[in-house]
């Protein structure tokens, strides 16, 4: 027999439902509100069965033991350092395993927003959970939104959970397509950021890190959006920007200190990325 909550050492705090209402056609509040939060240990015959789906998108991160989630009619075993993200209105259960049973911290969200953010973490239909190399600062969130809500539930509350919902859902995307330390495209980051003022050649840099040319390169794509080259081009920019900012370098020693030596090359290049020229950027008035 499931239980749904009642554990020992639980938390649990459920927005009433007409606040819940009025968070959602108020502003800020509309695009995410956090409904549900808690944190179950080790929650024996814990469990769920939701036919029609719930009105919320739910989130399970599980940080000991295990348990399972089915959808689809696919089941999928849940282990350690795994989150499960369930859209609202898919129909799905879930539980703790009979002889481990799983430590969860979860939440539940509703807002215009949410859909696009769980997109934006891999989230589809046929892919409910994610590996999470950042457990610790997904939970931290998920923590900090289960003793606000313990607090209250004014609507300055409810925003500033928000808040916090968002930053988990951003986290969840973010963990997803950063490099495990250690990796070959993190490995290659480090070299190319520890050789700023250099030149890489991508098939040596490939053959450092232990993979093809290409694979790198598709590595490359989904960490960072763009290739190799284009990633060691935004690190020297940074660095430009910096000693603009900090020194009286001229321009050129500055080209120089980035490894473009060619002061009309660099000004170009400098140019490309920030839409002005190395003194104009200068010139600018911060912060």
């Amino acid at each position: 027999m499931e239980r749904a909550d009642g554990f020992e050492r639980e938390r649990l705090s459920v927005v009433p439902r007409p606040l819940v209402d009025a968070a959602l056609v108020r502003p800020v509040t509309r695009r995410m509100t956090v409904t549900d939060a808690g944190y179950f240990p080790r929650a024996e015959h814990h469990g769920r069965h939701r036919p029609a789906g719930a009105q919320e998108t739910i989130v399970i991160v599980c940080v000991a033991g295990s348990g399972w989630v089915e959808a689809g009619g696919v089941r999928t075993r849940v282990g350690s350092s795994t989150a499960i993200v369930i859209p609202g209105g898919v129909a799905h259960s879930y539980g703790a395993a009979i002889h481990d049973p799983w430590t969860i911290w979860w939440c539940h969200v509703r807002g215009t927003d949410v859909a696009e953010l769980a997109e934006a973490a891999g989230i589809r239909p046929d892919r409910l959970t994610l590996s999470l190399r950042e457990v610790d600062r997904v939970t931290s969130l998920l923590d900090e939104i289960s003793v606000a809500l313990a607090r209250d539930t004014t609507p300055a509350r409810l925003t500033a959970t928000s808040g916090m919902a968002w930053r988990l859902f951003t986290q969840l995307a973010v963990d997803r397509v950063l490099p495990s330390e250690g990796a070959p495209v993190e490995r290659a980051m480090r070299y190319l950021e520890e050789r700023v003022d250099g030149r890489v050649q991508v098939a040596e840099l490939a053959a450092m890190v232990g993979v093809s040319p290409s694979h790198l390169a598709a590595l490359f794509r989904e960490a960072t959006g763009g290739g190799v080259l284009a990633h060691h081009n935004a690190l020297k920019m940074a660095r430009a920007r910096s000693l603009l900012d900090t020194t009286d370098l001229p321009v050129g020693d500055v080209g120089r200190r980035v490894g473009l030596d060619d002061p009309f090359y660099f000004s170009r290049q400098f140019r490309r990325t920030h839409g002005m020229s190395p003194r104009a950027y200068r010139a600018q008035r911060k912060g």
